[in-house]
């Protein structure tokens, strides 16, 4: 399987985004959205550029850092030696309590914050919103990624098996879709939700500072941070980055510098 780690990756980034789309359009989210499909060569344009620099300056990234941890046996996973399906799932766990830790830091930092918000921007929601992010918050959640992985020695195959569901957990919850509710509110117990996560992408600072998780809404619900439902009619995205042309590729890359 590892051997084939890179295809596995991209065939189930397709497969997923595929359903995704197709989803969108069998159980649409029926809001308006008027830039719709021109809004995904910007957002596509986000990732082809910052896979192009993942791949320049960190290509082992997550996967390396695992290999290099298990080769010389360090972290904690391997001082307890447990089986690889407990590895896996130890793994898998403790990366998303991570991620959510580190989305909080994201919007709580304000450096952090205005890389950050370059996703938030987006006025529309869809899967494609799930894959837009800038090039160097990329970058810098490899690096926290990379060392919580050495820390924890976490085997190979774990990584991989996280990065598939944390990728697939992205395009999912921003998909415009609508799921039927008893079917949403019983996911809605353990992984985070289109309807939830929307909430989380208001412009209202206490629903943008809400429902921090990527995968599963438990952290949410632990930490208190979850929110079930948004105040009045949910607008989307940073009003001071709302205009058709904030949302171009060129416009996004520099938003950072831009005060809003």
């Amino acid at each position: 399987m590892l051997m084939h780690e890179p295809m596995l990756r991209l065939g189930a980034f397709l497969a997923i985004l595929a359903l995704l789309l197709l989803a969108e359009i069998l159980a649409p989210w029926r809001v308006a959205r008027p830039l719709g499909l021109r809004r995904w060569p910007h957002n596509l344009g986000l990732l082809v550029l910052g896979s192009a620099l993942l791949r320049l300056l960190v290509p082992a990234a997550a996967m390396g850092a695992a290999f290099w941890a298990q080769a010389r046996g360090f972290g904690l996973l391997a001082m307890l030696d447990l089986p690889l399906w407990a590895g896996m799932a130890v793994t898998i766990v403790l990366l998303d309590l991570l991620i959510y830790f580190q989305h909080r830091l994201f919007h709580a930092v304000p450096l952090l914050w205005r890389l950050h918000r370059v996703h938030h921007a987006d006025t529309e929601m869809d899967a494609t919103t799930g894959l837009r992010f800038h090039p160097l918050e990329l970058l810098l959640s490899v690096f926290i990624k990379m060392a919580a992985v050495v820390a924890l020695g976490a085997p190979p195959e774990g990584v991989l098996l996280f990065e598939i569901i944390l990728n697939a957990s992205s395009m999912f919850e921003h998909a415009a879709i609508t799921l039927p509710p008893r079917l949403d509110a019983a996911l809605r117990r353990v992984i985070i939700t289109p309807s939830l996560h929307r909430i989380h992408h208001s412009e209202r600072p206490e629903e943008t500072n809400s429902n921090f998780g990527f995968n599963l809404s438990l952290w949410d619900q632990w930490f208190g941070t979850l929110r079930r439902q948004h105040h009045g009619n949910l607008r989307l995205g940073i009003g001071a980055f709302g205009q058709k042309r904030d949302q171009r590729l060129d416009q996004l890359l520099v938003q950072p510098l831009r005060r809003d």
